[in-house]
């Protein structure tokens, strides 16, 4: 296939080509490269997967035609082309689908981030639902069919029931990141039902591994153990993640590419099951099924660095939840996979990584 990944430079944008460029796929992979979190990072993604980084340029404009953007051949993948673009460049997003005729698309591309949700909403307006707009009518007037996105655990708000399952409520989000991926899975569902578009939206639980995002707590307080700084450990510790390795999730991704979502029921039925749909349109949770004690996960990675860790109790953050927990049953129902990967193995792998990555 040709798969078109969106936020090919974003951590787990760049593990999914990885894998599909492994099995054969033809992908072309792009990404804005904004400075949310150390461009650098994004860069040894690229050059990981052989594209030369040298000359590309801190920032591209929301309006500059394909022909301008830097587009790149991978070096040692000779399926893998890189293009440095925007979501929210229309005009380009339509040729880039023009020219490729792609057979499915996978859009990790999103700006990410709870709390800098709270510091530059527009942002998220821009590229989350304004780039996934662009998304959707391109794969809408240029017969693309099968979609996938990520969507978010944060779409759960405050909800108190455990664990978290698909049909549960998701109409009281506390955070516009999570707001505007909730608006990602009701566009997803309208251009479904409307045009036939096969969409199914992800829901990912605390993603961690090599490669990781630096903002968040695996990576920060990895960084503080060889530092020997003080972390801040939110809700004095009193929380549960559903931590997922990285490997984890894009297997749950490439079995949802490969089985495009169906429509699987009728509302108007007399006894409709919960997550039926008239139009073929899905949404699954992908996390680990086992909530890790926060203070826990700060020992698993003591126990890798083989250093204790500082900490400073803090109260939980506007935006933050207490605890995510994720029923995958509908995931193991219709793709037949659970995540397995054992918390102190991931962290193990990660820390080795990071070491090696930073020289530590």
């Amino acid at each position: 296939m040709k798969i078109l990944v969106t936020g090919a430079a974003g951590f787990i944008g760049f593990h999914l080509v990885q894998r599909l460029l492994e099995r054969g796929d033809d992908v072309v992979g792009i990404d804005s490269l904004n400075d949310y979190y150390d461009p650098a990072l994004k860069l040894g993604r690229l050059q990981e997967a052989g594209i030369d980084t040298t000359d590309l340029p801190a920032q591209v404009s929301d309006d500059q035609p394909l022909d301008t953007l830097p587009t790149l051949e991978s070096g040692t993948q000779p399926r893998y082309r890189f293009v440095q673009m925007k979501l929210e460049n229309q005009q380009a997003m339509d040729a880039l689908f023009e020219e490729h005729r792609f057979d499915a698309v996978c859009n990790l591309a999103a700006q990410a981030g709870v709390r800098y949700s709270l510091e530059n909403p527009r942002a998220y307006i821009s590229a989350n639902v304004v780039g996934f707009m662009n998304v959707l009518e391109a794969c809408r007037h240029f017969d693309v069919k099968n979609l996938c996105f990520a969507s978010s655990s944060s779409v759960y708000g405050l909800n108190s029931k455990m664990p978290f399952s698909t049909t549960d409520n998701v109409d009281h989000p506390i955070s516009l990141y999570a707001a505007s991926k909730k608006s990602n899975e009701l566009m997803a569902h309208t251009y479904s039902h409307l045009y036939g578009l096969q969409t199914t939206g992800l829901r990912f639980f605390t993603v961690y591994g090599p490669w990781g995002r630096p903002d968040m707590a695996p990576f920060l307080f990895t960084r503080a153990a060889f530092n020997g700084d003080t972390i801040k450990v939110f809700n004095h510790g009193d929380m549960l993640r559903d931590f997922t390795y990285i490997d984890d999730i894009v297997e749950g991704v490439i079995r949802v590419i490969d089985q495009p979502a169906q429509s699987n029921g009728d509302w108007h039925s007399d006894s409709p099951s919960p997550d039926s749909s008239i139009a073929p349109y899905r949404i699954y949770n992908i996390g680990n099924n086992q909530p890790v004690r926060l203070m826990d996960f700060i020992e698993a990675i003591e126990t890798a660095v083989g250093e204790p860790i500082e900490k400073d109790m803090m109260p939980i953050q506007p935006g933050d939840v207490k605890a995510t927990y994720a029923d995958v049953d509908a995931l193991a129902r219709d793709m037949s996979y659970r995540p397995d990967t054992k918390l102190q193995d991931g962290i193990d792998r990660f820390v080795a990584w990071y070491r090696d990555f930073y020289q530590v």
